[in-house]
């Protein structure tokens, strides 16, 4: 409380250096990375506690009050930008961001809406999105961003009911109003009021422009003042495994907190405003907390990708690409699988990415060494003089989101960084791995109304469980950092007892089967094989019968049996015949496949894996 920004090397803080807009281009003579600095010492109870050596310094711990900041320094750069309905860009200024702000956040207040009537989105990334969510915790109210799969994808709309009960909002928004007439429909959704976009095809819906009508008097003002740090900002749902969405709580200062962790790891952003061309959903915490809060903070701008790294969409990502030329590339390596053939063809459309690229960033999965190396080929021969730099991190929504992150020029193929800045983790043995617990100023500090999953979600010592494993990239070097071992959840032993690392041999597996594999799950507790459940790209009964693709899979996976042991050696594999289903939670709204669900609703699958079923393939 009370905080101001000039008292943090901020955009109205000492430290700054030269700000330039993003129109400008590339800064060439500053330092990209900090060097890391990790300290290690023995853990009481076994194991190990690694934290930075870097101290965190001061920062403002309500983020909305750089886009104020900003608004005064340089009111005309654009914050947000999208693909208008004909296909020209829009969007807003800070300055024009910054109006927009008081006058939906004096709507809000209006409403009467608060921590028992909070904000919830159910469409994906707009302008008017960002503005109705930022509006909100400028003023004090939660904001949630809902998957809009829960509304368009499951038709039984169960876990829209779920979080729609959870959240008790008194606001809802949507970009277009029809496509979500059932979901606004609900029972759970009665009690709010809707604004759309485009509100047609919903009766009850009102313009978003309405939301804007009236400026923000002195109550407004006074309501911004007093924002609580520490009170819920955001609330986004993870799917998890098992059951129900949950509402991870992210307060204001934990979100600013790990702006400042990346700021101190990435030293460029305080000096060059950051320029994203971005998909990743604002109902995921990437996507959110990190590329659009990073976006706010140093002053940079985010223009709105509405293609997708899927068949289909991915054409709109390239066209996008053309015309802006990011300073930094956050996506999954299935987007950098589809567009490293794209760059490798097309010299106009490579110089259009390495322009002024000084980061691509990878998460989500690991990078697979033959592209990790055709991308530094491509930077290589397109990329600004000093180099592109490949960089990845590890973390979770529940951390809003990076625990550690990679600051140096050359990281290890699979490395996740070291910890940030002020962030502790702690290192236990758990057979032959290493749990991670993690405590910070971005740590969550539970879930949205819900003390049980809260209580359970810490240790003795206040550490959160993560449920990760990771492993030293050289224990003799600890400020080589880390590599991700895999989901402690996601390993099992065999009926011999051997314990199997599922992590690990996922990737390699993903990797050797990329032409034929979107997905895979590795099965085989209390079995006395391992074995692989194949989701293909296409889901064509016709394709899954022929002989070459089978042939073709066992000949993929032979080069991964060569010499390995039980606890690697893959037996057989089994294509999914159906795709797996989101209305069933076999699929989160992340994309990732829950091995409990599919385990639960399949066991025919387990069972023909494992048995003699003449469509298992034996590499």
């Amino acid at each position: 409380m009370g905080e101001s920004v000039a008292a943090s090397a901020g955009p109205e803080g000492p430290g700054t250096g030269p700000v330039t807009g993003p129109e400008t281009g590339w800064i060439p003579d500053f330092h990209v990375f900090s060097e890391p600095r990790v300290l290690v010492e023995s853990d009481p109870d076994g194991g190990w506690l690694v934290r930075s050596g870097t101290p965190l310094p001061a920062y403002v711990p309500l983020l909305t009050r750089h886009v104020f900041a900003w608004a005064e320094r340089a009111p005309d750069r654009p914050f947000l930008r999208q693909r208008g309905g004909g296909g020209a860009w829009r969007g807003v200024t800070y300055g024009e961001a910054a109006e927009s702000l008081r006058r939906i956040g004096a709507a809000l207040l209006a409403m009467g809406l608060g921590p028992e009537r909070p904000v919830a989105v159910l469409s994906g990334n707009t302008v008017e999105h960002a503005l109705i969510g930022l509006a909100a915790q400028a003023v004090g109210v939660p904001y949630a961003a809902v998957s809009p799969a829960y509304s368009l994808a499951d038709t039984s709309l169960g876990k829209l009911r779920h979080v729609l009960a959870k959240l008790t909002p008194g606001l809802l928004h949507v970009d277009r109003a029809a496509p979500f007439a059932a979901a606004l429909a609900l029972d759970e959704a009665s009690g709010a009021a809707v604004f759309a976009t485009d509100p047609a095809g919903v009766e009850r819906a009102r313009p978003f422009a309405d939301l804007l009508a009236a400026p923000a008097g002195a109550a407004t003002e006074a309501a911004m003042g007093g924002v609580d740090p520490d009170a819920p900002a955001k609330i986004l749902f993870t799917s998890g495994s098992t059951g129900m969405p949950k509402g991870v709580v992210a307060t204001h200062r934990m979100m600013a907190a790990a702006q400042e962790q990346v700021a101190e790891a990435w030293p460029f952003l305080r000096h060059e405003p950051p320029v994203l061309l971005d998909w990743l959903p604002w109902n995921h915490v990437f996507g959110s907390s990190k590329n659009l809060n990073m976006i706010l903070r140093h002053g940079g701008t985010m223009w709105i990708d509405d293609g997708r790294p899927v068949p289909g969409g991915f054409e709109r990502t390239l066209e996008n690409l053309r015309e802006v030329s990011p300073t930094i590339s956050f996506n999954v390596p299935k987007g950098y699988e589809l567009l490293i053939p794209r760059l490798e063809e097309d010299a106009s459309l490579a110089h259009a990415f390495f322009a002024r690229l000084r980061i691509m960033f990878y998460a989500g999965a690991a990078l697979a060494p033959p592209l990790w190396r055709r991308l530094e080929a491509l930077a290589a021969a397109h990329g600004p003089k000093d180099g592109v730099h490949m960089v990845s991190s590890w973390g979770l929504t529940e951390t809003a989101p990076s625990i550690s992150m990679v600051h140096a020029a050359r990281a290890a193929v699979g490395c996740v960084g070291t910890p940030l800045p002020a962030v502790e983790i702690r290192l236990l043995p758990d057979g032959d791995k290493l749990e991670a617990r993690v405590r910070g100023p971005n740590v969550t500090p539970g879930y949205w109304r819900d003390p049980e999953a809260t209580a359970a979600a810490f240790d003795e010592r206040g550490f959160f469980r993560t449920g990760d494993a990771l492993r030293w990239v050289d224990p003799a070097n600890p400020a080589a950092g880390f590599i991700f071992d895999g989901r402690l959840t996601e390993d099992f032993k065999l009926s011999t007892g051997t314990r199997v690392n599922a992590g690990a041999i996922k990737i390699r597996a993903l990797s050797a089967l990329a032409p034929w594999v979107r997905d895979l799950l590795v099965v085989g507790e209390n079995r006395e094989e391992i074995g692989l459940l194949l989701v293909p790209h296409h889901h064509g009964l016709a394709e899954l019968d022929t002989p070459a693709l089978a042939e073709g899979v066992a000949a993929a996976l032979r080069p991964l049996n060569e010499g390995a042991p039980s606890s690697r050696r893959i037996a057989r594999a089994l294509f999914l015949r159906e795709p797996p289903s989101l209305a069933a939670g076999e699929i989160t709204d992340k994309g990732s496949l829950n091995l409990r669900a599919i385990l639960r609703r399949r066991p025919e699958a387990m069972e023909r894996l494992f048995a003699d079923d003449p469509e298992v393939i034996r590499p």
